[in-house]
């Protein structure tokens, strides 16, 4: 006996083991929403187009409806020996309305079918993802309003280099997430064409109107090409790839809070409810959220070229390899958007040690280079004659076991006879945090201006 609804031709029963390798249900039964809105749209569509009557469609429609119910409610559980999703709910049509639900497969095929489904997934959590990203930005953003002029020693390879505000530090990944709620957002309009009435690969000899599923599903328009579109899975490895970059981001920032949470640093203090305990060590308050933020971060990295790997060598059309497309984009959807939201938790209840970052600027002769730019500009010093003037300058620091900034205009000027008292005010760290007013520098004024920039940009988006 042939259970499978799909299989025509195939006279004998599958081998047990092929069935448990060909099985999809297990994972795509995730896309039930996706599958019964599609199958409405297409539904309507056929009766539009008079190729099914208005009985099977009012059929059709009640029945997918009660399916949707039955799923939610847990009445119907997606369980059982269905190849996929699609056959799952088509079989339960048909069990419903008889005759009707068979009809309901006319001018479709598994391979658009698959394709319009595994888009709608994508595209409803490219929105939500988008979501989530302008809740971070957010959270940043009012993180760094509250600390514009809080002293951060800047660094370069991990060393101390200019002093820079802590507002303007945490602007810099406002910035990361905000290229990336546009790569979702790019991807999301790149995308938004519809898959259904290409059937197997070369369309229908039947009188459908793409245009009407189209407008009915929210996509722009159709796809333009039905052999492109059935084996196209561009718009599953953007979503994979834009969220590997986000969690990249996510998991700098995440490896700097670990740093600063440190004995060696305690910039910042999470959370008691964003920490845990050792088993052993009662001292301990772990960084466990950023460490599996960091560490995430190489799976949705791996779920990226999995993806890739198994589309580099596929001709067209639709390959079953294809089935392999899905678990890897649920499982970095699932992990971007918990990540997300933990992340937006975890810094807006996150304390930051003021004294501690501003204590730091007192390692590393942060104003260095203040010195050399005030000796080409005071005396007109070639640039990198002022930058072994203060080299020199440095080193004496050194042997006083003294901060550059902490130096006499006497130990200044036994090094070079020039320079005059205004050195001394040119080299205090908040002094030369805030002479850094070029765009886009740290300086007081122009951190205030990008946070007042960022929250412009938000705006547009604060009834979406």
């Amino acid at each position: 006996m042939i259970k499978n609804i799909a299989s025509a031709r195939i006279s004998s029963e599958s081998s047990e083991l092929l069935k448990e390798l060909n099985n999809s249900f297990p994972f795509d039964k995730l896309l039930y929403k996706e599958d019964i809105e599609g199958s409405l749209a297409h539904a309507f569509m056929l009766a539009t187009k008079e190729i099914i009557s208005k009985d099977d469609l009012i059929d059709i429609t009640n029945g997918l409806n009660e399916i949707l119910k039955e799923i939610e409610s847990g009445a119907w559980s997606l369980d059982g020996d269905s190849e996929d999703i699609h056959m799952a709910i088509e079989g339960r049509l048909t069990s419903k309305i008889g005759d009707a639900g068979k009809r309901l497969h006319t001018a479709r095929s598994r391979n658009d079918q698959v394709a319009l489904d595994f888009r709608l997934y994508v595209q409803n959590h490219n929105i939500e993802i988008m979501s989530l990203l302008l809740e971070l930005i957010n959270t940043v953003v009012s993180v760094a309003s509250e600390h514009t002029e809080t002293l951060l020693p800047g660094m370069t390879h991990l060393q101390h280099a200019q002093p820079i505000n802590f507002g303007f530090h945490m602007m810099a990944y406002a910035n990361m997430f905000k290229r990336d709620f546009e790569r979702f957002a790019s991807s999301y309009e790149r995308n938004n064409f519809s898959p259904i009435g290409c059937a197997a690969l070369a369309g229908t000899p039947h009188n459908i109107d793409r245009d009407l599923t189209a407008q009915k599903l929210g996509f722009n328009a159709p796809t333009q090409n039905c052999l492109d579109t059935v084996s196209d899975r561009d718009f599953a490895l953007e979503i994979l790839f834009n969220i590997s970059t986000l969690m990249m981001h996510m998991s700098r920032l995440s490896e700097e809070i670990i740093l600063w949470c440190s004995s060696e640093f305690r910039f910042v203090t999470l959370s008691d409810k964003h920490s845990t305990g050792s088993s052993i060590m009662p001292q301990k308050k772990n960084p466990d959220i950023p460490e599996l933020l960091r560490g995430k971060t190489g799976r949705v990295n791996g779920n990226l070229v999995g993806l890739l790997t198994v589309m580099k060598g596929l001709p067209l059309a639709y390959n079953k390899d294809m089935q392999e497309d899905k678990e890897g984009v649920f499982d970095s959807v699932k992990t971007a958007e918990l990540s997300l939201a933990v992340m937006s938790e975890m810094i807006a209840e996150m304390r930051v040690n003021s004294d501690k970052m501003e204590n730091a600027c007192m390692i590393g002769h942060l104003s260095a280079t203040d010195l050399a730019d005030y000796l080409v500009r005071k005396i007109s010093v070639p640039f990198r004659d002022a930058y072994h003037t203060v080299g020199n300058v440095v080193n004496m620091a050194e042997k006083l076991n003294l901060d550059i900034s902490e130096l006499s205009l006497e130990q200044l000027q036994s090094i070079e006879p020039k320079i005059d008292s205004d050195a001394i005010e040119i080299l205090d760290n908040r002094a030369s945090m805030n002479a850094r007013t070029s765009k886009g520098g740290t300086a007081t004024a122009r951190t205030v201006e990008q946070i007042s920039d960022m929250r412009k940009w938000l705006e547009q988006y604060a009834n979406h």
